[in-house]
């Protein structure tokens, strides 16, 4: 089973049915779904949001994402001998930080430019993001692939953050892509548990199953490639400490975003419960929940990796 193949119907992970025996220890990315699913998602999030504006203008980011993935329809698959090799290496095989990009990518970056300029769903484009987008058209293609190396090594300049959010939304687009060509079982996760096992990328948030035959397990999204793993539930993902764990929430609200805060290394991830809410989604109810967290960072906790569309947070 990939990710998203039931997303419409809310069973993000797992089969209703019982169809699944045991927790899969990774589910790679459907492209086909992956970004219409958060689009959709935020739309739902937004209604009577106080940022409704900013969600709608992210839905329609998520939904050029979308769109642009046609573009890499020529795109082959990564060779298998050199992902067989990184697997027995026990690396990441589409390491984020060392991946030779396909120039296809900066394709997708310009149909992506081209989509988030009509501002769908109703939403105006602020004018911040259309001077951010004239921007990024005059520049050259090696200013361009600097942006992404430095994005892709952590290190982009504090000026850069606003171009940032369209590059890494191109970049999102291309490792979801490659990702979803790789074999899951041809796949094992890392040492570091706490890493995508396709790219090497932190989570932007995890899932906790309300479906199938092991409801309850837990699985990290990939805040680059999309792929999902299982990790192993009250044990911190930062440090892998179990004894400082709790969650925190915001009163009064339904419980289907939690903090999972760390009293040991003093981090916090975002974990998203089916159990309240069969329609979560990794990244629209990320983006939703900002909330929680400032209350979270005011308390004294750092997060645990950025959401890569939120670089100035």
């Amino acid at each position: 089973m990939r990710q998203g193949e039931v997303a419409p119907t809310g069973s993000w992970i797992g089969n209703p049915q019982g169809g699944v025996k045991a927790p899969e220890p990774l589910i790679l990315p459907d492209p086909a779904m992956r970004f219409a699913a958060t689009a959709a998602r935020l739309l739902t999030l937004s209604d009577g949001h106080p940022m409704a504006d900013w969600l709608r203008f992210m839905a329609g980011l998520a939904q050029a994402q979308q769109e642009a993935v046609a573009t890499l329809a020529p795109l082959e698959g990564p060779d298998a001998a050199l992902v067989a090799q990184a697997v027995a290496a026990r690396m990441p095989p589409l390491a984020a930080d060392g991946h030779r990009r396909h120039p296809l990518w900066r394709e997708t970056f310009t149909v992506l430019l081209d989509s988030s300029e009509d501002g769908p769903f109703g939403g105006a484009v602020p004018e911040a993001a259309r001077a951010v987008m004239q921007g990024l058209r005059s520049r050259g293609i090696a200013h361009l692939e600097t942006l992404a190396d430095d994005f892709l090594s952590g290190g982009v300049a504090p000026p850069d953050r606003g171009a940032a959010l369209y590059v890494a939304a191109a970049l999102q687009v291309y490792f979801t892509c490659l990702a979803g060509r790789l074999a899951a079982e041809e796949l094992r996760l890392l040492p570091e548990r706490g890493l995508c096992p396709c790219c090497g990328s932190p989570p932007v948030a995890g899932v906790v199953t309300a479906s199938g035959s092991t409801p309850g397990a837990r699985y990290l999204q990939c805040s680059l490639c999309s792929t999902a793993w299982n990790y192993v539930r009250a044990v911190c993902i930062t440090c892998g400490e179990a004894r400082g764990l709790s969650l925190m929430g915001i009163e009064d609200d339904p419980g289907a975003v939690k903090a999972e805060v760390c009293n040991d290394c003093h981090s916090y991830a975002k974990m998203l419960y089916q159990a309240q809410d069969m329609q979560v989604d990794p990244v629209a109810d990320d983006l939703a929940s900002l909330g929680l967290d400032v209350l979270v960072a005011e308390a004294g906790w750092s997060r645990h990796a950025p959401n890569p569309l939120v670089l100035v947070g």
